[in-house]
């Protein structure tokens, strides 16, 4: 038995065999070859072998997540059937070049001239061409590449980073748990673990170097701790912890019909983050009181080229309509920073965080916007739908995306489209120039949603992935305390309301604390939203601000946390 820790991202037990998620190096002896006969046999056995891979992973795709994400897959094995393709790397073969190399050649050539054309199918086809080389360089050289889609066994994924794209394809029946080297509480794997329920642990370093493929793991998402081929004692020991933990998510069953009420009676709203259309089911199904932040982002991902108007319009109507007027938060795209868009070909960029990313983007490639934006204005008829832009520092960007929003929405009405006239437009607040003019901001917005996610690693200059610098991840410092206690007086001196949307709002130090500064409304995953309701059943708001008045003196994160876990838990 063995040990590893690393940083606790999702709470929870899972005991499962380690699936090592590690992409590996093609790497080949590029000499020139004797016999082409032999290199065009090992290239048409390499393009069955494949095709059939291809085959596989449509039909599990298919069977998890649907058609639409399958036909991703349909559209790779016709790269493979294309005669033109495969005729050009055997004239390289014939050459007398060997077959990884022709086909290397081949795929670098296709892709300089799709990118040169003005067409937007034939940049679409650049990916499937990509995707499709590499699997088939992999069999080439008979290595094996790890598919997630393909998974039909209980296992706890190890991997350098799990990135959003690769993320959506996660199946909660078989994913137990997921490690991760790198990574803090707000990377985007350990929000998805957390989202589908599972225990995560990040920051590990050299999980990937200290677990073999296939060994047997137990991860203890509270602790952060991670078990390497147990002996019999642990395991009976952790299944009786993993059992506990499941009777006492039960008991909180309780909690799913009431309000979310102190004890002297002060009403905070809990809504639910969600990444898509069909998580609307989960956000009523665990109690929640509507949706306060949806990723529309994750939609854009994991495809070859940008969801059309109608596909849009048919997720936000799914969305917005099972909410049954229940308020429904929708976040315009906030692409950018780690979540990235082959098909855009977003610039390379030294600090993503702090640069071409969310409203940026949309500003600049209005097309796209206006294309979320209609799709939004024409779902709006369908319950309440509130609009809301990512990632706004000035007066100027709130006004330019309000101004093509209502240009949409007067195109939309004079060609006779029913548009809801009580759609509310905000905006987050995660900068630190947002905070400063939250007053301005207060005037012209709607409401406000704080994402702390972000805010926190803007106020500290910390990139919020960076393991190196996870110690300046402090949701309670005063300097995020103040912040929010400067947004939420702004905000109701204009009768406005602001909720929080980041990690923060589902943590069980954070709640009392965003209560006694006066959020009205906590947006979080839908699995902690009775556990936070229970907490709040068993606060007293009056007394909690007057703890506020001592805690905004306190000097750093640990003494608020201290005096917390002290005093109001």
């Amino acid at each position: 038995m063995r040990e590893l820790k690393g940083i606790p991202a999702s709470t929870g037990v899972a005991i499962a065999k380690a699936y090592s998620f590690v992409e590996p190096i093609l790497s080949y002896d590029q000499n020139h070859i004797q016999e082409a006969e032999i290199e065009v046999n090992r290239l048409k056995n390499s393009i069955a072998s494949t095709k059939e891979q291809l085959q596989l992973i449509y039909a599990a795709t298919r069977q998890h997540l649907g058609e639409e994400k399958a036909a991703i897959f349909s559209a790779q094995q016709l790269v493979l059937e294309d005669p033109v393709w495969i005729a050009a790397i055997i004239e390289q073969i014939n050459e007398g070049k060997n077959a990884e190399t022709a086909l290397t050649e081949i795929t670098d050539m296709y892709r300089a001239m799709f990118l040169a054309l003005d067409n937007d199918y034939m940049k679409d086809r650049v990916i499937d061409i990509q995707d499709v080389s590499k699997r088939l360089l992999a069999d080439l050289l008979g290595v094996k590449l790890p598919d997630l889609s393909l998974i039909d066994s209980e296992i706890i994924i190890v991997a350098e980073d799990l990135t959003p794209s690769v993320t959506v394809h996660l199946n909660k029946q078989y994913v137990k748990g997921t490690i991760t080297n790198i990574g803090g509480t707000t990377s985007h794997s350990a929000i998805l673990a957390r989202s589908l329920g599972i225990p995560a642990i990040v920051g590990t370093k050299t999980g990937t170097l200290d677990i073999e493929d296939g060994t047997l793991l137990i991860i203890d998402g509270e602790e952060g701790r991670i078990i390497i081929d147990p002996p019999e004692d642990v395991k009976m020991f952790y299944l009786t912890k993993q059992k506990v933990l499941e009777e006492r998510e039960e008991l909180l069953r309780n909690y799913f019909s009431m309000s979310s009420v102190t004890m002297d009676g002060h009403q905070v709203h809990l809504v639910a983050n969600i990444g898509a259309p069909e998580d609307g089911e989960t956000v009523l199904s665990e109690g929640g009181e509507g949706i306060g932040l949806f990723r529309t982002e994750f939609m854009y991902m994991n495809r070859n080229r940008l969801p059309d108007e109608e596909e849009q319009f048919e997720a936000y109507q799914a969305v917005i309509s099972k909410m049954e007027y229940r308020p429904t938060v929708i976040r315009t795209m906030d692409i950018g920073g780690d979540k990235a868009l082959p098909y855009l070909e977003l610039p390379n960029e030294m600090n993503p965080f702090l640069g071409y990313r969310a409203i940026r983007i949309s500003l600049d490639r209005q097309t796209i916007f206006r294309t979320q934006l209609r799709a939004l204005l024409r779902a709006s008829k369908f319950g309440k739908l509130k609009i809301m832009f990512p990632m706004i520092s000035t007066l100027e960007e709130f006004r330019t995306a309000k101004s093509i929003l209502f240009e949409e929405k007067e195109k939309l009405l004079n060609a006779g489209v029913i548009v809801s006239e009580d759609i509310e437009v905000g905006m987050m607040v995660e900068t630190p120039a947002a905070v400063m003019i939250v007053d301005l901001f207060a005037q012209e917005a709607d409401f406000f949603s704080i994402g702390t996610n972000d805010l926190i690693q803007y106020m500290f200059a910390a990139d919020r992935l960076n393991e190196q610098v996870s110690y300046l991840y402090q949701p309670y410092h005063p300097a995020i305390l103040r912040a929010v206690q400067k947004v939420v007086e702004a905000a109701h001196l204009n009768g406005k309301s602001v909720g929080v949307c980041g990690e923060m709002a589902g943590e069980q130090i954070a709640i009392p604390l965003l209560l006694a500064l006066g959020v009205d409304e906590l947006s979080m995953d839908p699995s902690v939203i009775l556990k936070a309701r229970s907490q709040i059943a068993k606060l007293n708001h009056e007394e909690l601000r007057k703890h506020m008045q001592h805690i905004l003196t306190l000097a750093t994160d640990k003494d608020v946390t201290e005096y917390v876990k002290l005093h109001l838990l």
